[in-house]
């Protein structure tokens, strides 16, 4: 389904920052030059300016608003050189379709400029507003037959003599290949699939224009059991499995009818699942109801024997419940959809209106919503006079549909009111993690508490500092008497590492305390320090050291304005360190090296994006009464700071969920983790108890840098748990999985970088400290999620970030051991075989070994070229 030319993406050009100077004396002429789909357009050349502000506008057909995401805007910074007529590049920036906001929520996005080859030099930020925009016009871009020196086009600038040659397609600038002015990536020399090459073609309006979808069949060369299955998916309490096993614990390939298979231009948003038909009611309000007394109102739909009840409402002017009921066409009984009003928990309706589904309309977004519309209702004898109107509208829709999230779901018809909210899809953040550094140096003019000065002439003073953030508690070590330095003017000279959230809401708490006996301290001065305030830092240059005062025993704690004359002191140095990355996952299945502050993030390289399918052949988790064992499942998937967890299917052993995702990609050498768990919140009497934890069904692990880019893989993972019997499977979960990137050499490059930003490497973190921050971090994500709505289990954020991977167990030290084994059996069997040929165990072997011996004595001039 095509735009029809309604809306228009609007790249806002605002400024740039600090860029190289190429012109030879010092500076740049820069003009920026956007392309979107063979169409381009350049802002004026600011003369001489390093950091230039445009605040231009430049308006791009979008010939298709559903293939957005999957499209990219090219943005090239140049330097004019008007003595030749040629120009320098000075960056480029890459933006995914997915990042464009709707009118009126666009806002100033700052990229770095990234580099052209290994061997550009570049430097500097880019500040642009991408938004979908229907008022804004395309521009006439260049005039065909030009005949003077220079060219204009939409945005004012000139483009020069050298370029006239360029074609003009419907009104758009279209370069050939082997200009090379726009950066145009030649995806067959690149093998990059065939994704990329549709964006170098013209665009065609038509009904086959879909975006290209490559589903390969995977050979076990190309994908053995251990490569992007088994070994690379890391499942966690997965024994590990050996040659001899069967193919039940082996990786799958499964054979879905995914969208993209499909012509239908409308299944492309959801190319990588299966469409789901549903069946959408949507009930507004009501009007013109009388009921005696007055009271409350419901709405009741009506399919067959499946039955939604809306929220009770008081009677007013207008009842108004504004909910949505979906059905699943699997279960359509019926070919007609009643809507009852009723008062309170009477059975005896006030109206009621039906519809014929063969009558119901079929809506595909990116449509708007459909509007609703004001139905009169009839009563028991079919009359229409008194009953009153309801608002309603109803469609048939997949799960592309927005309103599919919130919907109220038709197999879900079960689950009490306190459970609806725990089965819907939602998608969680992490929140922004920071390391902070406090680096106590020294006090002075310590002042001894009341106990300490009354047992000063028996001990020297043990003073140490105590630092708190949160439930965050470290200590220095007791500050030594040295022969230069006073009792009262303790040093230690240590720094100490705190994991903090943003918005920061915690104090930074230091006291300084006196040791009397073991387990009995006395806090002697304290001050207290609001981290919001605290400088933060992006490289290893050290931060200005303060003097603080400390809160003493004397200090007058009724009168605040009372002049201190004396006061003791701490000497402290505190930073938030941004070149870190906050590791809160076991570091060899990281999703995320970034560094903390933004200023630092390089361009992501690729989307990845996933369709969690479905799961067959589930274990039975729990037993309801009447229904033997079931299952409740839900999927929860995390990369990076992007948690996702997809709605739970209720009272099923082979739940479909068919939900694609989509994550930015900055680094190739990351994994993705994908769990399954069994919803305890459903049952209402379990959430009435106390065993309201979802228990874990399994975990899939998938490393990026095993996929190949534009590669659809479809496979059906096995779920192992351990158990106490030992490895048991617990099911299988269907994914479908593509890595899709712009440019290889990206990639590539990204493979020669470190791993870890470069904080890491100049001031090292040691590995207690690494797991210790570790913990810390997860209590922190877990707490931040567990205060959504609905709520992430802080058993869910546990078991997907690893919490007990640093515990020592058996089945661990045995892989390790057999690991081990398998690298020494080399040498082992070498010299088993030595051996034998000494012994004479292997005659044949001894006599081959004693004539070629001879020989070598006899004829010498044969060891080199033997050895060679």
């Amino acid at each position: 389904m095509h735009n029809g030319g309604k809306e228009k993406l609007v790249v806002e050009v605002v400024a740039a920052h600090n860029l190289m100077p190429k012109d030879g004396e010092g500076s740049s002429s820069p003009f920026v030059e956007v392309e979107f789909e063979n169409q381009r357009q350049r802002t004026q050349v600011k003369y001489r300016d390093l950091n230039p502000v445009w605040n231009e506008k430049l308006v791009f057909h979008v010939n298709d608003v559903a293939d957005l995401p999957y499209r990219t805007i090219e943005v090239n910074v140049f330097n004019e050189r008007r003595s030749n007529n040629s120009r320098n590049f000075l960056g480029k920036v890459r933006v995914s379709g997915s990042s464009i906001a709707r009118e009126g929520e666009e806002v100033p996005q700052l990229y770095t400029l990234d580099k052209r080859s290994l061997f550009s030099h570049v430097r500097g930020e880019l500040s642009l507003k991408l938004y979908l925009s229907t008022k804004e016009e395309v521009k006439q871009v260049i005039n065909a037959g030009g005949e003077g020196g220079g060219v204009v086009n939409s945005g004012g600038g000139v483009v020069s003599k050298k370029n006239k040659k360029m074609q003009q397609q419907g009104g758009n600038l279209v370069v050939p290949k082997q200009m090379g002015l726009g950066m145009v990536q030649e995806s067959n020399k690149m093998g990059l699939g065939l994704q990329n090459q549709a964006h170098l073609k013209p665009v065609e309006p038509g009904p086959g224009d879909i975006k290209p979808v490559v589903i390969t069949t995977v050979p076990g060369p190309v994908i053995p059991a251990g490569g992007a299955g088994a070994a690379a998916m890391g499942l966690h309490g997965g024994g590990h499995v050996r040659g001899g096993v069967s193919n039940e614990y082996a990786l799958k390939e499964t054979s879905p009818h995914l969208g993209g298979l499909n012509k239908d231009k409308t299944s492309s948003t959801y190319d990588l699942v299966e469409q789901m038909q549903y069946l959408y009611v949507r009930v507004v309000k009501a009007r013109e109801i009388s009921v005696f007394g007055g009271g409350e109102l419901v709405a009741e739909v009506k399919l067959g024997n499946y039955k939604g009840i809306t929220k009770r409402v008081s009677l007013g002017n207008m009842a108004e419940w504004d909910q949505v009921f979906a059905f699943s066409k699997d279960c359509i009984q019926s070919s007609v959809v009643e809507i009852f009003v009723k008062e309170g928990n009477k059975d005896e309706f006030l109206g009621r209106v039906w519809f014929d589904l063969n009558e119901v309309p079929k809506r595909v977004p990116p449509d708007s919503q459909l509007a609703p519309q004001w139905h009169r209702m009839e009563d028991k004898k079919g009359e229409r006079a008194k009953c009153g109107e309801v608002m309603v509208a109803i469609w048939f829709g997949t799960q592309a549909d927005e309103a599919f999230a919130e919907a109220w779901h038709s197999k879900a018809a079960n689950v009490h009111l306190d459970g609806l909210c725990s089965i819907k899809s939602k998608v969680y953040l992490s929140p922004k993690l920071w390391y902070l550094r406090v680096g106590v140096l020294e006090a002075q003019d310590i002042v001894l508490g009341d106990k300490g000065a009354s047992m000063n002439m028996m001990r020297y003073p043990e003073l140490f500092a105590k630092v708190q953030v949160g439930n965050q508690v470290l200590r220095t070590r007791i500050a030594s008497p040295t022969g230069n330095r006073s009792l009262s003017n303790p040093c230690w000279n240590e720094d100490l590492m705190f994991v903090v959230a943003e918005p920061f809401e915690d104090y930074l708490m230091i006291s300084v305390e006196d040791r009397l006996a073991p387990n009995r301290e006395e806090v002697v001065g304290r001050v207290i320090l609001p981290i919001v305030n605290i400088e933060r830092r992006f490289d290893d240059k050290l931060v200005v050291s303060r003097w603080f005062n400390l809160e003493t025993h004397f200090s007058s704690q009724n009168d605040p304005k009372a002049v201190v004359r004396f006061a003791s002191r701490i000497h402290l140095r505190a930073s938030l360190e941004g070149g870190y990355h906050v590791l809160d996952e076991a570091t060899m299945y990281s999703s995320d090296v970034r560094p903390t502050a933004k200023q630092l993030w390089k361009p992501h390289i690729g989307v990845l994006e996933v369709g969690i399918l479905g799961a067959t052949n589930l274990m039975p988790m729990k037993i309801k009464e009447g229904k033997g064992g079931s299952t409740d499942a839900y999927c929860v998937a995390k990369y990076g700071q992007k948690w996702v967890r997809t709605r739970t299917v209720v009272d099923s052993l082979a739940p479909k969920w068919n939900e694609q995702y989509t994550w930015e990609v900055f680094d190739p050498c990351t994994v993705i983790s994908i769990g399954l768990f069994d919803n305890s919140r459903v049952d209402k009497n379990m959430v009435a108890g106390n065993g309201n934890r979802d228990t874990r069904i399994g975990k899939v692990r998938i490393r990026l840098s095993t996929l190949e880019a534009d590669r659809v893989y479809t496979h059906a993972y096995p779920l192992l748990m351990l158990h106490p019997s030992g490895v048991k499977k617990m099911g299988e979960l269907h994914l479908a999985v593509r890595f899709s990137c712009a440019n290889m050499f990206n990639v590539l490059h990204m493979y020669t970088m470190p791993l870890l930003p470069k904080m890491h490497y100049v001031q090292p973190l040691s590995v207690s400290q690494l797991d210790s921050l570790r913990y810390q971090a997860m209590n922190v994500v877990a707490s931040r999620l567990s205060r959504a709505e609905p709520p992430l289990g802080r058993e869910v954020v546990e078991y997907m970030l690893d919490h007990d991977s640093h515990m020592w167990s058996m089945r661990k030290s045995k892989a390790n051991f057999l690991r081990l084994t398998n690298v020494l059996s080399w040498f082992v069997a070498m010299s088993r075989l030595l051996e034998a040929i000494r012994t004479w165990h292997k005659p044949v072997y001894s006599t081959f070994f004693v004539t070629a011996f001879m020989v070598l004595v006899l004829v010498p001039e044969l060891i080199i070229p033997c050895i060679t």
